[in-house]
Formats: C-alpha cells, structure tokens, sequence
C-alpha cells in the first residue's frame, strides 16, 4: 500500500528499562519503531540513544507525543507492543488507544508480567475492538537488548504475524548443541540458531508459563543463598572464597546464568569502603508477587511445590529483620564444633550435590504444575519446546535445561522429571551427599529451608506409602469425611462409626 511507504513498522508504548531495550532490539533486527510515552524525556532518551549507536544515521525509532500520532506513524494493519506494569494500566493504554482509532485487525501486544487470568479476560474484553495478544518477557535488561526469551500466547492468527518478528529478537541457541549463541553489542545480529520464541498456547497460556518460570526463579535463586549462607556462617569462609567455589560449580552441572551472577555479586566492592558490598546490603529480600502467584496456583491446582513456596517463604521472613535481631537474642543456637580442613573440603562437595538435586527437584515441580494447569485449561503445552525456549535469553537459563528438552523430546507425556531415567540416576547419584548436606546443616543450625524441602519432596514421591492412611482415618473421625480400602475397588467409599462400641463399618 503506498500509504504505508517510509510509515513505521511497530508501535511501542512504554519506554521503561524493559520497553526502551526492546525498542533498540527491535531496531537492531531491522524493524522502525514509532515510540510513545507518557514522559515524553524517555521518548527523547531513546531517540538519542539509537542515534548514538547508528553513528547519527538514518533514525530507526520515531518519537510520538500522543497515541493519535503513534497509530498515524504506522503501517496497517497497526502493530502495538505495550511494554507497562502490570494491572489497570494495561487496560488504561487499551482504551485509550480505541480512542485515537485503533482498528478490529490491528494487534496489541501485552509484554508485561500480567496475571495470566487477567490477559484471558483481556482478549475476550476487546475481541471487538482489536486482536489483544500476549507474550511474556524473560531476561531482564540486558536480555530485551540483545535477545530475551519470550513465551507469546493467542490468537493463531496473530502469532502469525508477531512470529517473524520475535524469531528476530529472541535469545538464539545453537541448534547442535543446544549453547547461547551470545551477542552483546549494539547493532550486531545471529541470523542462525534456534530462537528462544515459540507460541505457547491459547490466551493467559504463556503468562501462565512464565508465571512458573518465576517461581522456578524464585527457588533456584534461594537455593543458591542457602548455599551461600552455609559456606558464609557455617565454614566462615569469606566472600572471595565463596565466589571461587560458586565459580567451579559454574563449569559443571550447575552452570546457570544466576550461579555466573551469584559470583560478580559475590566478588563486587562498594567503591568507598572497599568492603564486600553483599555485606553492606540490607538482608531483607523484595518481591513482585509472580513467585507468590506460582506457589497459590499449585495449591489451586493441587501440585505440591514445596521448594517453590519454600522459596516464597523466605522472602517472607526476611522482611522481618527486627523481630528477627530480637529473637536471635531470645532463641539459642545448637552447639557445633567446626569442621576440620579435610571435613570443609568433603562438605563443600555434598553441598554441591544438595544444590544439583534440589534444583533437580525445583524444575519438576514447575514443570508438573504446568502439566496439571495445562489438562485443566486444555492448553496443550509442548514441554519440551519450553525448555528450549529457556534455554538462552531468561534469567533461569542453564545448561540443565538441553536435559529437560531431551527428557521431554524422549517422553512428551512425561508426569515428573523425576522419573526420567536421566534425572532419576543422577538423583540416585547424589543423593547420599544431600543427606549427609542437609544432615550437616540442621547440626550448624543454619537455615536451609529450600534444600531441606527438597529432599523430603524427593522422599515423599519415591514412597509407595505415605501416612495419608491415618489421616483419612482421623478426618472420617471427626468429619465423615470417609476413605477408600485397598482391598476394594477404588473410588468405594466407607465410614466408620468411630464412637460406637462395635465400630461397624458403613460402606456408601
């Protein structure tokens, strides 16, 4: 159409750290974007920036003062990405782009960290005014500059027209080995590899994955701190130190993206004093809700995913730091008689082995509780490309990842991680050292929560029997709630007459 001659190929509303990188992303992959926010200085923050990183050529992003201007700046069908906080907002931006004339074919795209829920009301809400898609962002800053992983949800259709472009700007991975093709400089493109993109699922299906993916976050980053803080007041041993172990971990089965962090975290001084800042910071941890959202669902799903609201938890009590320096001077500690140098060499070891399988565990819980939602919701999840998706780009990538692919591309109905046979011999493996970890940690009385969580979930899925049998006992006691018998049919029910001198057993 000659109206759409020299007009911009994207809309982006919302040029906060996430939308400003994913703009200049965009840009870098060819596209021209027409820009809009409501501080109008991040409008000409971005302009300036993509002007120094093209040497002043031709522009590649547009500046917008209203939305009128933005969809007039566009080629049709209009393509809109809404990079805002989560909630009222996102309809706020909605609406007031039907205002200024968005048409019924045009598309938004939603790349916040909305609720699932929210986003299938969302495209039912404005089926008539406009295509509402989504897709969840993963990565951070420096992963919506040079390549996030992005889980996008729909309509088809849509996805149609938004795949091109997502399969530009993702993360990339070699498609032999299953390893980050990295780029980190302005300007620069992996036109190879397999992009860390694919469609999800019907709406609410890729916020909803990325709602684990954040959960799983949440625990893989708390497994890390217990590690930490083990080493830290268990061993004594300083913040250089720590950072050297977390380093040859990083080489192995634990090589992660948030193990590479943990280590410049670890390593970094505050300018001013030369001290270890990690040392300066306040122990009290912040949180968005998506891990909180994560451990609710299981709960609502009927997924156990201890670790996960483990993780959850400890936030928690973190933000309790003056009731928790009251009653440190209240509550005594055990007494431990420190490890040798031989024996810290040997606990450093199964420490590792603790944190492999824990992270073993983490991984199957969030990808069970996908699988359950996924039934319920008739979404049809492929988990073995949602592996792949996170395996470059988010903030849990890791090399464990091409594992799980491969566990999945083996087994697509697979029920638990655990019972893969690659995942079960490598718990099999380790798990004597978790024990003696776990074991050795509860001596120092040093908080290992997520850990311990861990191996009783490993525990309480390898055992045949449980004590639930007792449990239906005493809630048929006081409720008549009944039971079922494992010398009858499943789904029979019964009820004994607790109270009653006979105790007959009524069969319903």
């Amino acid at each position: 159409m000659s109206e759409n001659l020299n007009k911009c190929d994207i809309g982006f509303v919302g040029l906060g750290v996430m939308g400003k990188n994913l703009v200049l992303n965009l840009a870098d992959n060819g596209y021209k974007i027409a820009a809009f926010d409501l501080d109008l200085e991040k409008v000409s923050a971005v302009i300036e920036q993509d002007k120094n990183e093209t040497n002043n050529g031709e522009p590649r992003v547009v500046g917008c003062s209203s939305y009128t201007e933005l969809l007039a700046q566009l080629k049709a069908p209009h393509l809109i990405v809404l990079s805002v906080p989560a909630g009222d907002i996102v309809d706020q931006v909605c609406q007031n782009l039907i205002g200024a004339g968005i048409q019924r074919d045009d598309i938004v795209i939603d790349t916040g960290n909305s609720l699932w829920t929210d986003t299938v009301e969302r495209e039912a809400k404005y089926k008539d005014d406009f295509l509402f898609f989504s897709s969840a962002v993963s990565g951070g800053e420096v992963g919506a500059r040079f390549g996030p992983a992005l889980m996008p949800s729909g309509s088809p259709y849509a996805w149609t027209r938004v795949k091109p472009i997502w399969s530009a700007i993702a993360a990339k991975v070699d498609a032999a080995t299953g390893k980050p093709l990295e780029r980190s400089q302005p300007g620069q493109v992996i036109e190879n590899g397999d992009p860390c993109a694919d469609y999800i699922g019907p709406a609410g299906a890729g916020h909803y994955v990325k709602m684990v993916h954040n959960g799983i976050e949440y625990a893989d980053m708390q497994l890390i701190c217990e590690a930490y803080h083990v080493l830290r007041e268990g061993l004594q041993l300083g913040c250089d130190e720590i950072a050297n172990i977390f380093e040859g971990w990083n080489q192995g089965v634990l090589d992660s993206y948030l193990m590479e962090i943990s280590v410049e975290v670890l390593r970094h001084k505050d300018v001013e004093t030369q001290t270890h800042l990690v040392d300066l910071i306040l122990d009290k941890a912040g949180q968005k809700g998506t891990g909180l959202w994560t451990a609710v669902s299981s709960l609502e799903v009927g997924c156990p995913s201890p670790t996960i609201s483990q993780a959850v938890y400890a936030r928690s009590i973190s933000s309790f730091k003056e009731l928790r320096k009251h009653t440190s001077t209240v509550l005594s500690a055990p007494e431990f008689t420190p490890l040798c140098e031989s024996e810290k060499e040997l606990f450093i070891e199964q420490l590792h082995d603790a944190l492999y399988c824990s992270k073993i565990c983490t991984y199957a819980q969030g990808f069970q509780l996908m699988k359950l939602a996924s039934v319920e919701h008739n979404w049809q999840l492929n988990f073995a490309s949602i592996a792949k998706i996170w395996r470059a780009g988010c903030i849990i990538r890791a090399a464990f990842l091409q594992s799980i692919t491969d566990a999945f591309e083996r087994e697509q109905q697979l029920d638990n991680l655990l019972v893969d046979s690659f995942f079960s011999e490598q718990l099999s493996s380790y798990q004597q050292n978790w024990r003696k970890a776990v074991a050795q940690c509860t001596l120092m009385g040093i908080p290992i929560g997520a850990i311990s969580a861990s191996l009783s979930y490993y525990d309480s899925m390898r055992c045949a029997t449980l004590p639930a049998n007792l449990l239906q006992g005493q809630r048929d006691y006081f409720g008549a709630h009944t039971f079922e018998r494992i010398d009858q049919p499943a789904g029979h029910k019964f009820h004994v007459e607790w109270t009653s001198a006979d105790r007959p057993i009524i069969k319903l």
